[in-house]
């Protein structure tokens, strides 16, 4: 398969083209050419988010699929959907668990619980302000699915991805934050009420990712490993590593730390199982996942 991939240079990106390589595909990464490719793929150097840019790029080309590893907003989706969608036969967007933002449910959610169908585009939103695109980072996800959503030509899915966990790149900080406040018995500030959430190892993600390359399902899609994690959970697992000690403080409003939900966080990924994936369960991979972030 001819596969393109927007972005993907770093992280699980990064990851999912070493396995499509490596299962034969041949990988075209675009992007604004701020890095290079990874050895093996062609490069394609343009600005997604502007459509002439873009046509000029890809013109005369073609692609059995696409993997878009950022589009976080109503227009890039626009622009993707006019400009892409003559040109490939399957686009698969990478999406996240915060499109159930306003969700919060004891039992995990399943897809149609955020229904792309029936989520109200504006694009007239300052989406092209990077402070606003990130402190609405659920909501232009949301608003990107329904773009794709709203043609029934274009052969889309959207993986909602969880909370992703491990690689000695994991450039969030977020292991870290855990990390310096349980050596120094520093308190870490949890909400009252704490509830677990879904995750998924940045291994499993790519290699879910590059599966979901080669199906032919449609529609907003779960990808999470079976089980959820709690702060305590993790944080044990970080002491054993580090030391120290976890002190929690409870905190009512203000700033609580990453991983850390005063909401139900939980997805539900049968209908990814149903469709043949098996995922691992949280339990087997997370003592990996975190000695190869904690430093």
């Amino acid at each position: 398969m001819d596969v393109l991939v927007i972005g993907g240079s770093r992280y699980f990106g990064k990851r999912l083209i070493a396995r499509l390589q490596a299962a034969g595909h041949r990988v075209t990464v675009l992007n604004r050419g701020s890095s290079p490719a990874p050895e093996g793929a062609f490069q394609v150097i343009a600005d997604r988010n502007d459509e002439t840019s873009l046509r000029t790029a890809l013109d005369g080309r073609s692609f059995d699929a696409v993997v878009d590893q950022v589009c976080y907003t109503p227009r890039q989706a626009l622009v993707a959907r006019r400009v892409l969608g003559p040109l490939t036969k399957r686009y698969v967007m990478t999406s996240t668990v915060e499109v159930y933002e306003y969700e919060d449910s004891l039992a995990p959610v399943p897809e149609e619980a955020v229904d792309p169908r029936t989520v109200t585009v504006d694009t007239g939103l300052p989406w092209d302000d990077p402070q606003f695109a990130e402190a609405h980072y659920g909501e232009g996800k949301r608003q990107a699915e329904a773009v794709f959503a709203a043609a029934p030509e274009f052969p889309y899915t959207a993986v909602r991805v969880a909370h992703v966990l491990g690689g000695e790149d994991d450039f969030t900080g977020r292991v870290g934050h855990y990390a310096d406040r349980i050596r120094a018995g520093e308190p870490i500030a949890v909400p009252a009420v704490n509830h677990p959430a879904t995750y998924v190892y940045v291994e499993e993600i790519a290699a879910f990712l590059a599966w979901a390359v080669e199906r032919e399902f449609t529609g907003p899609v779960n990808a999470h490993s079976h089980g959820t994690l709690t702060t305590a959970e993790i944080c044990a697992e970080i002491e054993k590593l580090v030391g120290g000690r976890t002190v929690f403080r409870e905190v009512e409003v203000g700033e609580v730390s990453p991983f850390s939900f005063a909401r139900s966080y939980a997805m539900d990924n049968s209908r990814a199982t149903g469709f043949g994936y098996s995922f691992r369960h949280v339990a087997q991979w997370l003592p990996q996942a975190l000695s190869e972030t904690v430093r």
